[in-house]
């Protein structure tokens, strides 16, 4: 017997190691809860910044540099350089922090003739043309020369021509047409200048195909002349633009259309459709005259802005019809302006783009997103001629009627998102209706990014749905026999053989899955959904047979609880079957292909698919599952069950009535953290689909996760960038997603103990 002295140290000594137990528990708990709040805070700070508002600050405002009235200005991309054309046809290249002039140099033009009309090409072509009053047409083009003598940057400004002369080029000199509106732009196939005289009603094409010998460099020029009709009797021309595959022309009118022209063959143009852009009733019932004041091309050439005399600003771009005929269709409406658009100034590496108007008044957009994002009022005293946006989309060069120059700076950097962009169908160019598009990147410049996280979202659930689906039965059933009907010397055996599956590698899982179970599906197709059919029936008969066809001296041999042991044959038996047979059902039912069957029905097939994720990935989550729920059956009371027996009834009517109601609380903890699992797991959906982000629940066709995606695409992603944001903010979606679904989970696993906690 200890003495009295010996207790006391040793109810010291155990309370010295509760403290120590209770403390460590409590550090580690806070530390884990710690970890996830951090893990919070981290992936927030690095996605909240997507959700901010762009600004443009006015930084310095001069006088024209060189004087005259400007028809155009760009910057080169570090804003070092900048440049202004005049009404005189006049290039001068100044800084655009103060205006001092760096360069000037006059474009040349015939002796006499007078500037009637000017236009741009697609941004990033640098290339301006001005019509003349004597039929002839002037191009050139805007470049930058970067060099690095001893270290520092130096860029030389400089004019280039087409097909290197200054020479004005012909288009209606032969009649001496003024040039009343032009449209210019280049292409592979050359550069091409589109003329309209209003007076005579003529809508001319010039060609101008630049071949260049191969062995001398010498440059020859050919002149191809396109006739086209006239938009309309009572039209005239205000706007032409022409895309930089020369197959599309756009015309505006005074008439407030629209009018689209197909010229993939130049020696037999069309007019297609004449679609209005400015609403004829309110232009009139308001006093004015319905015009498209502005016309300009988005990046890439395929989407175009309008700006209406009623101060309205649209997007356009071509669909195609049911009837297979293109035509051109009004997208979105912006937040436009109280006075007429008087130019747009389009991003020359996104689908951005500023709009001016007459009131002063200059509002930042982007296309995707459908949104107004930035507005500044200059006053109504400052009416606006142009607005040009910096390469980088950084800067903003604004010029007043008045001459004067004001220079902004541009904080834009994700204009990309917005919940329309991110959850809801959006018109993507090139496509004929809304949809729900992820693709993040592409081998063009002119690209418009795609982020809708719903084909991420839908794909996360669909893999964790069709693994859960295979999983629960298995494990859960599998769970309920080895706890309460197998006998303790095989549960020894068979529960520590499926736990030890959970220790397999997922990369393992997803090779086997991809490399190996893929093609042999596809291969097997009708042994796959005959091994789902025929194996629970064969369970069944095989129940049958052996309680009443084999003999009770033959059953007596089998102890019992190992009965289960019996079926390892029939598994067997069931798969040698329905793969022998595999070719002589598809031969029978589906005229000897099955996938082509599918595919005649409608019903899209990928190797790679949902069915093959389904099976690997439930593979991965069964022992989780059934090691929970074995456990919590195990553990129900055995004073419940015998009470039950001692009622009269069978073990499975005590099973289904008792065990299964009081285990109810950790059976469904143990499928919410299998479902936690699958919605998380990355190797498998990466290696074993095609990780194409679909938004549907086809078993055939395969998916794209949110982790999935976050794997793929974070190397490649610019830091900081749009696409970089948006990844952090898938991750902090599926972890709010898990987290929000856990604690629903933890709610009713509480509910159902306080349930079931009284049998």
């Amino acid at each position: 017997m200890p003495t009295a002295e010996q207790r006391r140290r040793l109810r010291k000594w155990r309370a010295v190691k509760d403290w120590a137990s209770k403390g460590t528990i409590a550090t580690f708990g806070i530390a884990v809860i710690g970890t996830l709040v951090l893990m919070f805070v981290y992936l927030f700070s690095e996605t909240v910044p997507i959700f901010g508002s762009a600004s443009m600050e006015p930084v310095t405002g001069y006088e024209a540099p060189g004087g005259g009235n400007t028809v155009h200005t760009a910057m080169e991309r570090y804003r070092e350089v900048a440049v202004r054309f005049t009404e005189e046809a006049e290039a001068i290249f100044f800084d655009p922090n103060d205006g001092s002039i760096i360069n000037r140099e006059a474009l040349e033009r015939t002796e006499g003739s007078q500037v009637t009309s000017y236009a741009t090409g697609e941004a990033r072509s640098r290339l301006i043309g001005y019509g003349l009053d004597d039929g002839r047409a002037i191009f050139a083009r805007h470049d930058y020369d970067i060099t690095y003598p001893g270290g520092q940057r130096t860029i030389t400004p400089r004019i280039s021509y087409v097909a290197d002369t200054p020479e004005p080029l012909e288009v209606f000199a032969a009649d001496e047409y003024r040039l009343d509106a032009i449209g210019v732009q280049r292409g592979r196939r050359g550069t091409a200048v589109v003329g309209a005289n209003n007076e005579r009603q003529q809508l001319r094409i010039v060609l101008f195909e630049e071949d260049e010998d191969f062995l001398t460099g010498a440059v020859t020029v050919e002149r191809k002349v396109h006739e086209v009709p006239w938009p309309g009797d009572d039209v005239e021309v205000t706007q032409i633009l022409m895309d930089t595959t020369m197959r599309n022309l756009f015309v505006g009118g005074d008439d407030g259309r629209l009018h689209y022209y197909d010229i993939a063959q130049m020696n037999n143009p069309r007019l297609i459709a004449s679609e209005r852009a400015i609403d004829q009733q309110a232009a009139e019932d308001a006093g004015e005259q319905a015009t498209v004041t502005a016309l300009d091309f988005l990046l890439g050439a395929q989407s175009l802005i309008s700006g209406g005399s009623d101060g309205s600003v649209a997007q356009w771009f071509l669909t195609q019809g049911d009837d297979g005929s293109r035509r051109l269709t009004r997208i979105r409406e912006f937040d436009g302006h109280e006075a007429p658009v008087t130019s747009i100034g389009p991003e020359h590496a996104r689908k951005g783009f500023a709009t001016a108007a007459a009131d002063g008044t200059v509002k930042l957009h982007y296309a995707t997103s459908h949104r107004t994002l930035a507005h500044v009022d200059l006053g109504d005293d400052i009416a606006i001629d142009s607005v040009s946006l910096a390469p980088r989309h950084d800067g903003l060069m604004i010029v007043g009627e008045d001459g004067t120059f004001r220079y902004l700076d541009v904080d834009n950097p994700h204009p990309e998102v917005s919940f329309s962009a991110l959850w809801q169908k959006v018109m993507y160019e090139g496509r004929n209706n809304p949809d729900y598009v992820w693709q993040s990147s592409s081998a063009t410049q002119e690209f418009e990014p795609k982020f809708s996280m719903v084909p991420l979202t839908i794909g996360t659930l669909k893999g964790a749905f069709y693994a859960m689906l295979f999983a629960i039965p298995v494990a859960v059933l599998a769970a309920i026999y080895s706890a309460y009907f197998m006998s303790s010397r095989m549960r020894t055996l068979t529960k520590p053989t499926i736990e030890i599956m959970e220790a397999l590698p997922t990369v393992i899982l997803g090779f086997l899955a991809g490399l190996w179970a893929a093609p042999f599906f596809e291969r097997n197709l009708p042994a796959v959904f005959s091994i789902l059919i025929l194996l629970p029936l064969a369970f069944v008969a095989m129940a049958w047979i052996w309680s009443r066809w084999v003999p009770s001296s033959w059953r007596q041999r089998i102890p019992g609880g190992w009965e289960a042991a019996i079926l390892v044959p029939v598994v067997l038996l069931v798969g040698w079957f329905a793969v022998t047979m595999s070719p002589y059902i598809e031969l029978a039912l589906f005229d000897g292909d099955m996938r082509q069957w599918l595919t005649e029905q409608g019903i899209n097939y990928d190797q790679r698919n949902a069915l093959v994720v389904g099976m690997a990935m439930g593979f991965a989550v069964i022992p989780t599952i059934y090691s929970i729920s074995e456990d919590a059956i195990f553990n129900v009371p055995k004073h419940l069950t015998q009470g039950a027996l001692a009622c009269g009834a069978t073990a499975w009517q005590a099973m289904a009535t008792v065990v299964l109601l009081t285990a109810s609380p950790g059976i469904f903890s143990a499928v919410m953290i299998g479902f936690g699992r699958a919605v998380g797991e990355t190797m498998i959906v990466l290696m074993a689909t095609g990780n194409s982000p679909v938004t549907n629940f086809n078993i055939f066709e395969g998916m794209r996760t949110l982790s999935a995606n976050i794997a793929v695409e974070m190397p490649e992603a610019a830091v900081g960038g749009t696409h970089f944001r948006l990844l952090f903010f898938a991750a902090l979606f599926l972890f709010l997603l898990t987290f929000v679904l856990n604690t629903l989970a933890e709610i009713v696993r509480h509910r159902l103990r306080r349930k079931y906690s009284s049998l």
